[in-house]
């Protein structure tokens, strides 16, 4: 059975920093891509970045997030991380972490190409 497990969400002030952790377990983690999703209050589920299989092909999907998050992932721990720096409110959203298998080194940044999905970890950031 696979599991798709996120930590390290909380509450922050603006200009602060998180470390969010998934960790897959049930699966080849080595042979998967991950992805990190978010979705705020009242709006649509979006992409936040991904990394793939060997985290030689990594994404982040919106200029927003470019320079202030950074995804990494430790195949020996079946664990993918998205260290988030200089939030901001508009941070503010429940984030998802995704596993997609590939047959190559890459990432999608569409959410239908994730077969496996955690339940989420809360990110809240007050100004």
């Amino acid at each position: 059975q696979v599991q798709v497990v996120e930590s390290g969400g909380g509450s922050v002030q603006a200009g602060g920093s998180l470390r969010l952790s998934c960790t897959a377990s049930g699966l080849s983690f080595g042979y998967y891509a991950m992805g990190w999703f978010r979705q705020a209050p009242g709006k649509e589920r979006e992409g936040v970045a991904c990394i793939s299989q060997n985290g030689g092909r990594i994404y982040y999907a919106d200029s927003s997030v470019k320079g202030r998050f950074t995804i990494s992932r430790d195949n020996a721990v079946n664990t993918v991380y998205l260290q988030m720096n200089s939030l901001q409110s508009e941070d503010t959203a429940m984030y998802y972490c995704a596993a997609n298998r590939r047959l190559d080194d890459y990432c999608s940044g569409s959410q239908g190409a994730y077969e496996h999905w955690g339940q989420g970890t809360q990110v809240t950031v007050s100004s």
